[in-house]
């Protein structure tokens, strides 16, 4: 029995996603007992940033709800969280985590998603130092360590991070729905 058994945790990414920031959480949520899914602005193949990794997306976001998942897990990279950032059904699909009270993690450049959802403002979080003034700009706390946990809201730098986002991630979902997590309306 695993610490995640009969959880369901929805991974969001497009093209140029970091490879590892993907495989390693879903390894590590799968190994668990959680049922991990990929989804993407459309269902298919989608290359991550490194070689040209080739994941499949089972679904497109726009036909996803978040009533179906756990938790959300948005790997980062460069290319990745600014498409999806721009794409109206991920920036809802991820809100409603929120508004749901759900856990979500997000690493790397991942934050700019959340940023377009408008969840960041008064909330202490870490993301790649390059999205430090963009955050703070977001009304968040940026903070430069490995981790940092916020009512449900998990966060990393780098995927030197990955252990330690990996571990927070498991405890997020492990206690599910968090009264501290929200949208800003």
């Amino acid at each position: 029995m695993g610490t995640l058994d009969g959880k369901k945790v929805a991974f969001l990414a497009t093209n140029g996603v970091e490879s590892s920031e993907l495989t390693e959480p879903w390894m590590a949520v799968s190994s668990e007992g959680a049922e991990p899914e990929l989804l993407s602005i459309e269902a298919g193949e989608i290359t991550g940033k490194h070689d040209n990794d080739p994941f499949t997306a089972t679904r497109a976001v726009a036909d996803a709800t978040a009533d179906e998942f756990d938790a959300l897990v948005l790997p980062g990279g460069v290319a990745n969280p600014d498409k999806l950032r721009m794409h109206e059904p991920a920036v809802a699909f991820v809100r409603a985590f929120f508004e749901q009270r759900k856990p979500v993690a997000a690493i790397c450049h991942a934050p700019w998603t959340l940023i377009e959802a408008d969840a960041v403002r008064g909330r202490t979080m870490t993301s790649y130092p390059s999205l430090r003034t963009d955050l703070r700009n977001a009304g968040a706390t940026w903070i430069d360590d490995e981790v940092v946990v916020d009512n449900g809201l998990v966060t990393s730098r780098t995927p030197d991070d990955l252990p330690a986002f990996n571990a927070k991630v498991i405890e997020e979902i492990a206690e599910g729905r968090h009264e501290g997590q929200r949208a800003v309306s």
